[in-house]
């Protein structure tokens, strides 16, 4: 059996799989972008190719992959076009919450093979606690931005902020609002046009919402009060987990803006010089930094991820110091994807700015993906609380 195959358990190859759709991918980009979300026969096929279950528990038929096949499956598509990359991460991790569902309930939902989920974390809606027919569960109300993939998804999960008979939060043991994951039927969500942005267009982000929803307690989790499988996937904190994805895309679309640009580069002549691009010295400084910042964050988060890996393997559990590396890891990787691609989309000059041009794409995209709060500034300053002891509660780390 391949390393690949261990770390997937014993499946096929998800990085060869998506190696295999890198090609038409990036020939469908356009579309997908117009699109606005992804087409649906891509999304069905990334499903049968087992791309959306890389965090579903193998013990319900899923991947239950190292994070590390995460990254490196949405690493590869993003080289190809950055929608289609998100889309598979958000599908991906939003099967983690399998691992914190009861086993009937998880069967129910990811039994079956092509089940595509979405899910906003944030608790941007309010939960009350009720009882139908015998039933205890939860009253929900709430609308969500960032519904990346929600128009491929059977089912769709948000965030919400549990509320007492007094209208104010309950308070979780970890000293924060009690938040718990609410798992919807597609069918009872609304979806709203609001996805008209500068990048990432094809992944569908728009708003959603539910009024007044019936939610079985069964279908609510909370992702940091309550105990998941113990499985060494599902020690991983669920923010460093989508801090992971979101790096995955950055970097692959700095990958991506780099061969774009050395492919570009053995036959532009800039307007006024009579040298290629190729053998301009800025074009050989820029280049080689892009590179240097591309490998160094991919390798420096990939050491981080396999320590975290090895330790929840060995011990059950990782350290407030390996979470910490992971969220500083993935927010620096994405800094110096963008940062790699801003020095490949000028150096290309007007090339770069025509719809025929990937780094036109790749410069917008990049740009959206810096914007998530998983790897905004405020994570330096909450992992540069940790490494100056400073005391700061971990709960959300």
């Amino acid at each position: 059996m391949s390393d690949t195959q261990i770390r997937t358990g014993g499946m096929a190859d998800p990085v060869a799989a998506a190696e295999g759709f890198a090609e038409e991918v990036a020939a469908r980009a356009a579309e997908i972008e117009a699109n606005r979300f992804l087409p649906q026969d891509i999304a069905r096929r990334f499903a049968e190719a087992g791309l959306y279950r890389l965090c579903v528990p193998a013990a319900y038929g899923g991947r239950e992959a190292h994070p590390s096949v995460l990254f490196e499956t949405v690493e590869r598509l993003a080289r190809a076009d950055g929608s289609a990359a998100w889309c598979v991460f958000i599908g991906a991790t939003s099967g983690l919450v399998a691992g914190f569902l009861a086993p009937e309930e998880a069967q129910a939902v990811f039994g079956d093979p092509l089940t595509i989920t979405a899910g906003v974390f944030a608790p941007r809606g309010k939960a009350v606690h009720a009882v139908e027919k015998g039933v205890s569960g939860y009253r929900v109300n709430g609308c969500w931005q960032w519904g990346s993939g929600s128009r491929n998804a059977h089912y769709i999960s948000g965030g919400c902020m549990i509320l007492g008979p007094d209208g104010k939060p309950e308070m979780a043991a970890e000293g924060i609002p009690q938040n718990r994951m609410m798992m919807f039927d597609a069918k009872d969500v609304t979806l709203l046009d609001t996805w008209d942005v500068s990048g990432l267009c094809g992944t569908g982000s728009t708003d959603f919402e539910v009024s007044d929803l019936f939610v079985p307690a069964k279908r609510a989790v909370s992702l940091v009060s309550d105990k998941p499988l113990a499985r060494p996937l599902y020690c991983f904190p669920t923010f460093g987990l989508l801090g992971i994805g979101i790096a995955a895309v950055a970097l692959g679309l700095a990958r991506g803006s780099i061969d774009t640009l050395v492919e570009l580069a053995g036959g532009k002549t800039p307007q006024g010089s009579s040298k290629p691009l190729a053998l301009r010295a800025k074009a050989q400084l820029d280049v080689s930094q892009a590179e240097a910042l591309t490998r160094s964050a991919r390798a420096w988060l990939l050491e981080t991820v396999n320590a975290a890996y090895a330790a929840a393997e060995k011990n059950g559990e990782m350290t407030v110091a390996h979470r910490r590396d992971i969220r500083l890891a993935t927010t620096h990787a994405v800094q110096s994807a963008a940062r790699a691609v801003d020095l490949m989309y000028t150096l290309a000059g007007g090339s770069s700015v025509y719809r025929g041009s990937p780094l036109q794409r790749q410069f917008r995209d990049v740009h959206v993906a810096t914007q998530h709060m998983m790897v905004s500034d405020a994570t330096y300053e909450l992992t540069g609380r940790l490494l100056l002891g400073v005391p700061t509660n971990t709960a959300m780390l």
